[in-house]
């Protein structure tokens, strides 16, 4: 039986990825990185952190600047969504369908808690959720389940009464290594992308959402 609905944010609630794109392009770019989509697209669902680290480690730069470019990425992305943020196709409709089924809403996301605030007040959707994590402070982030178990746990669900609203690969592995049926919403651009059959649910849109479609 499901009893909570656990959403991702960036991408699934919020038509942020290529917002976030444009942050780290306009941060990196002066360090000499240029971020091309394709590689971006490698790195969506990581933790800032973990994004930086990497590219650090493959243009060989200075780790002491690490800190800063994760600081400056941050400001700009929350900027960007504060002016031009947009939901995604379904939200609305989703987050109505799980609440007149009865299920507690619990919110999970690689993004800081800061950007948490933004969006749903942008997406004016915070009376829709009992809790809110960001694996921002956590020791690993998706694909490590953490935040998905520490979202259960605050919602007094156990990991096989959840479901998860994922639209990245990464996600997919963190919802399902905690034993939680998983939903997948990716990008069009990767949809057809065999890795994404381990999800329980495949859809186009968040529209296309009912509880029932799972029991099938």
């Amino acid at each position: 039986m499901i009893r909570t609905a656990i959403f991702d944010m960036d991408g699934l609630l919020i038509d942020s990825e290529p917002l976030w794109y444009e942050a780290a392009v306009d941060v990196f770019q002066p360090l000499g990185i240029t971020l091309t989509p394709e590689l971006y697209a490698h790195s969506v669902g990581l933790r800032t952190k973990e994004f930086v680290d990497y590219w650090f480690r493959r243009y060989e730069l200075n780790p002491e600047n690490a800190t800063h470019t994760i600081e400056a990425i941050h400001e700009t992305v929350v900027e960007k969504i504060r002016r031009r943020g947009e939901a995604m196709p379904g939200v609305y409709d989703v987050l109505e369908h799980v609440r007149v089924k009865g299920l507690s809403v619990g919110l999970a996301t690689s993004s800081p808690a800061s950007l948490v605030e933004v969006v749903v007040d942008k997406l004016n959707i915070r009376s829709y959720f009992h809790a809110f994590h960001s694996a921002e402070k956590l020791e690993f982030g998706k694909p490590h389940p953490q935040v998905y178990l520490d979202c259960a746990k605050s919602l007094h669900t156990a990991p096989v009464e959840c479901v998860c609203f994922e639209d990245s690969f990464f996600g997919m592995i963190a919802a399902k290594a905690a034993r939680m049926h998983c939903v997948v919403v990716p990008h069009p651009d990767v949809r057809t992308q065999p890795r994404f059959q381990a999800a329980d649910l495949l859809l186009h849109n968040l529209t296309d959402f009912q509880l029932d479609l799972l029991k099938e």
